[in-house]
């Protein structure tokens, strides 16, 4: 089943650009936040050792969170497109621990290319970082930065761990459904749990951190990501719920409107892919900008700790690069999983529908899946707004401006559109007999 990875990963590679990507801009990311531990190696507190620790830890720890998830998605993504290759081998007498072999053996073999490649990325990403520091102050000129063991053991070590683990739990998804109906205990069961992590570091912020001024963002920032990745789980029920309320509406683009909706109720679980990166997009940028907003309000006229230049750099710096991870997420899964459906476009225009229905039928599919991805953000973000609000300014509600989050929902919709009719556009391209027979 080694061999049949290889094979794979030879022969049909398209089906693994979205994994590797991923897996590309994760071990990039992580090396570059790595190297600031590199870089703090021999240096004192007064050289700016702490706030290179402080940044590498957190923003390095949240890098690997999203990275995990994004890898698992784009890959289940990837194999998902293949069940008619994995039900023939099974067919043909391949057993579920040769299956899951082969998994593993593609995701570990991307990881292990992808890893590679990241190095020069990684490289530049930690020199930048440094730079950065340097100029707000936090680290003296006279450092240089610094890329070795650190950053290539854990850029390389975190993953190949990372699509080990994501190969096993998607190896596990499509054995599960080949063999009988799916059941999404576990993600549904997982989704509790981060919800009620996310849940416990908003209640901490409202509580314990209450008056703690600016300290307060060490729980408020993680209750709007944990709360994000929670609510990300739950995409197949999300949309599928939006999909019901906003139904009728989408309906009365005729033709468009019903394929669009009929669509979503019979793909819900492949579109839910794109849902996760939006949600995810919407939810740490909205919550973390607007929690910047309401601090540098509360800090007018205070003295504020030495710390405080560290901590909004920090925000900034780790909301920067995960917000950018997650939009090259959204259009890598969009452009994947659009590409994989050429016979699926080619079979509704041999029934009838015209090149321009179907495109007009993928754009009210994003828009579905952008409304459901950006409510389910502002939602996770109010983890983090509400709380950080009633610790820091006194009120629930915060006064800030709406603009904020019109921009970020603005972006999610303009990548949405961008990956999906682009993408579509190509695809329906040529004649549809030939696509077909594809």
């Amino acid at each position: 089943m080694i061999a049949v990875a290889l094979r794979n990963l030879r022969h049909r590679p398209g089906g693994f650009i979205a994994t590797f990507l991923s897996a590309f801009l994760g071990a990039a990311l992580i090396m570059a936040f790595a190297a600031l531990l590199d870089t703090a190696s021999g240096l004192s507190a007064a050289e700016g050792n702490d706030s290179l620790v402080t940044t590498a830890m957190v923003g390095g720890g949240w890098c690997l969170v999203i990275v995990a998830f994004a890898v698992t998605s784009t890959l289940s993504l990837a194999v998902r497109q293949r069940s008619e290759q994995i039900a023939l081998l099974r067919r043909a007498g391949a057993t579920g621990p040769q299956i899951r072999r082969m998994v593993v053996g593609e995701a570990l073999a991307v990881a292990l290319l992808a890893s590679a490649i990241a190095v020069p990325a990684g490289w530049l990403l930690g020199r930048v970082l440094v730079s950065l520091l340097k100029d707000t102050g936090q680290v003296v000129a006279a450092v240089s930065p610094g890329f070795g063991g650190i950053a290539l053991a854990l850029g390389f070590g975190v993953t190949l761990l990372g699509s080990f683990a994501a190969g096993l739990a998607t190896a596990r998804r499509i054995l599960a459904s080949s063999s009988r109906r799916e059941r999404p205990r576990l993600r549904r069961l997982g989704a509790v749990l981060f919800l009620l992590i996310g849940a416990n570091c908003a209640v901490l912020t409202a509580t314990l951190m209450d008056g703690k001024g600016i300290d307060a963002m060490q729980t408020a920032g993680q209750a709007g990501i944990w709360a994000s990745i929670g609510l990300a789980l739950l995409a197949p029920e999300l949309l599928r719920l939006v999909t019901v309320v906003l139904g009728p509406l989408v309906r009365v683009f005729g033709v468009a409107g019903d394929l669009a909706v009929t669509g979503v109720h019979s793909r819900t679980r492949q579109l839910a892919s794109a849902v996760m990166p939006v949600l995810l997009f919407t939810g740490i940028a909205t919550g973390t900008v607007y929690m910047q907003g309401i601090e540098d309000r509360a800090a007018e006229g205070q003295i504020q700790p030495e710390y405080a230049q560290d901590i909004q750099t920090l925000n900034y710096v780790v909301v920067g690069m995960i917000t950018l991870f997650v939009a090259i997420m959204l259009v890598n899964t969009l452009v994947a999983a659009t590409t994989h459906r050429r016979r699926e476009f080619a079979q509704q225009r041999l029934a009838g529908a015209t090149t321009g229905q179907v495109l007009a039928m993928v754009s009210l599919e994003g828009v579905l899946i952008t409304v459901t991805g950006v409510l389910g953000g502002l939602a996770a973000s109010m983890f983090t707004i509400l709380p950080f609000g009633s610790a820091r300014a006194d009120q629930i509600w915060p006064s800030e401006s709406p603009w904020a989050f019109a921009i970020v929902a603005c972006s999610a919709a303009v990548l949405t559109a961008f990956a999906t009719i682009q993408t579509t556009s190509r695809t329906v391209r040529g004649p549809a007999t030939t696509a077909v027979r594809a």
